[in-house]
């Protein structure tokens, strides 16, 4: 197994990690990246096939697991009901209750609404130049999450705070003060939440928690806890995917010259896609190997963890032609940007029908929109998102 160098935090990769994709996707199909001690998939049929192997998972062997710090117990009470955290049954309990609630007739039923919402923010963007992510992008998938659980939306600014913390704990070089501005953030959602729950119970509404309370299969329900930690994932995955594949997916446009024809009625879900292939928001999701697994002529023992690098997959040149060309037009072909198999992402449908029912008001509003500057990306790694987004009508 060939052995590849790079600093997760190195400004030169944070802003353009894909060169080093190509240097260690050549390497071959297993590398070790030496940075994070970690075996590392970098090629789209590695990646797929790890994805899909149920004797890979998410879920930390026993004897892998370390002891949880005092100062971060409270972020890891709520992990420890994330269905992304789980591996079947309980994953696909967790799984089959949510969707019950959280069905795709709920989610299409936003579209006018997200359409409305991004009409209404396009037309006050302000003059000169300004920053598209806190006046667009951020706005329209907090609002849009706070709205279908029933949360006040005024309270958009502290869902994105406590969004912001914590999420930091998935990113490289994370600090003591970032673990307990995470622990803290969790502790106060937690409770938020739990009162809220409670407040549903006993005076339900048309709202998704409300659904979530009453999903029911062969008389299993969401406990509270599990409750809790799914409305938190809700808002805290789909924010930060919906947010930086808005703000990647501009850039790549603008940087492209505009929009042209791009966000019609008739290309537009295949503008998204490659929006989402082309500069995803997720660029690693990790797996625990449970038996003695072979993939591509390396052997994974059992307790060994993977790096599936899920951007390095989206410009695999063997599955896509000049992959790192911005192209809506290329042909389809399913990437990866979120994920697949057991743990695809289940707000998938929702990220994608913002992106593609705000995009096209947004350059309908403003058809001259251009970048000022050069953007620039935050060294949040293993997310891939802005800073801001500078551009003018």
């Amino acid at each position: 197994m060939q052995r590849v160098h790079q600093s997760p935090t190195d400004p030169e990769f944070v802003q353009n990690p894909y060169p080093f994709y190509d240097r260690a996707r050549a390497a071959g199909p297993v590398v070790f990246w030496e940075e994070y001690g970690l075996a590392c998939v970098f090629g789209h049929a590695a990646a797929n096939a790890i994805l899909r192997d149920r004797r890979f998972g998410r879920e930390i062997p026993a004897d892998k697991q370390r002891p949880i710090a005092d100062h971060t117990a409270p972020f890891y009470a709520v992990e420890a009901h994330s269905m992304l955290e789980l591996e079947p049954p309980r994953h696909s309990r967790l799984r089959s209750l949510v969707l019950r609630a959280f069905t795709s007739r709920r989610i299409e039923g936003m579209g006018d609404e997200v359409e409305a919402l991004a009409r209404s923010l396009a037309e006050k963007l302000p003059e000169g130049p300004f920053d598209l992510l806190s006046h667009f992008a951020e706005v329209i998938p907090v609002v849009i999450i706070a709205r279908m659980l029933g949360v006040p939306e005024e309270m958009k600014d502290q869902l994105l705070g406590w969004s912001h913390a914590m999420v930091g704990m998935y990113q490289a070089g994370r600090t003591r003060a970032m673990e307990e501005a995470a622990a803290t953030a969790s502790a106060e959602f937690s409770q938020f939440l739990r009162d809220y729950v409670e407040t549903r119970r006993r005076a339900p509404r048309e709202d998704l928690i409300t659904s979530l309370i009453a999903a029911e299969e062969q008389g299993e329900k969401l406990s509270t806890d599990e409750l809790i930690s799914t409305c938190i994932l809700l808002l805290n995955a789909g924010h930060e995917a919906t947010v930086h594949g808005i703000g990647n997916g501009v850039k790549a446009l603008l940087e492209q010259g505009g929009p042209r024809d791009w966000l019609s009625a008739a290309k537009i879900d295949g503008t998204v896609d490659e929006m989402l292939r082309f500069d995803p928001p997720l660029h690693m999701f990790t797996r625990w190997a449970y038996e003695r697994i072979e993939v591509m002529g390396h052997v994974f023992e059992p307790g060994d963890e993977v790096g599936v690098m899920l951007a390095a997959a989206n410009r695999d040149p063997g599955m896509w032609d000049a992959p790192g060309r911005f192209d809506p037009a290329r042909p389809a072909k399913p990437h990866l940007a979120f994920g697949v198999g057991l743990h695809f992402c289940v707000g998938a449908p929702l990220a994608r029908l913002e992106m593609a029912r705000a995009l096209p008001v947004l350059f309908e509003v403003c058809p001259k929109l251009r970048l000022v500057g050069k953007p620039a990306y935050a060294g949040t790694y293993h997310f891939h998102g802005l800073t801001r987004l500078l551009v003018e009508r």
